[in-house]
C-alpha cells in the first residue's frame, strides 16, 4: 500500500504513526517524548511535561480522550486512568 505522505517531514502537530502502551511509574520517565496521549478508560492522570518543573493532575479524563500533551512523565501514584497510549 503507498502511503504518499511517507517522504514529508513529520512534526508534532501530524498525525501519530504508532502507538505504544503506557505503564505509569512513579520515577522512570517515557522512553521517547509522544506527541500526545491516548487515553481508553476514564480517570486522572498525574505528569509533568517535557521541560516541566513539577507535575500536574489532571482529573476527570474521559474515555476516548486525546490529551495534546508531551508527557516526560507518568506518574503511577495519582493516576486512576487505565489504558493510556502514548502517541509519536
Amino acid at each position: 500500500m503507498a502511503d504518499e505522505y511517507e517522504a514529508r517531514l513529520d512534526s508534532v502537530s501530524n498525525p501519530a504513526r504508532r502507538a505504544v502502551a503506557v505503564v505509569p511509574h512513579d520515577t522512570n520517565p517515557l522512553a521517547d517524548i509522544p506527541k500526545a496521549l491516548f487515553v481508553g478508560t476514564a480517570g486522572a492522570i498525574t505528569m509533568r511535561g517535557v521541560g516541566g518543573g513539577a507535575d500536574q493532575l489532571w482529573k476527570n479524563v474521559q474515555p476516548g480522550s486525546i490529551l495534546p500533551f508531551r508527557a516526560q512523565y507518568v506518574r503511577a501514584t495519582g493516576t486512576t486512568a487505565a489504558d493510556i497510549l502514548a502517541l509519536y
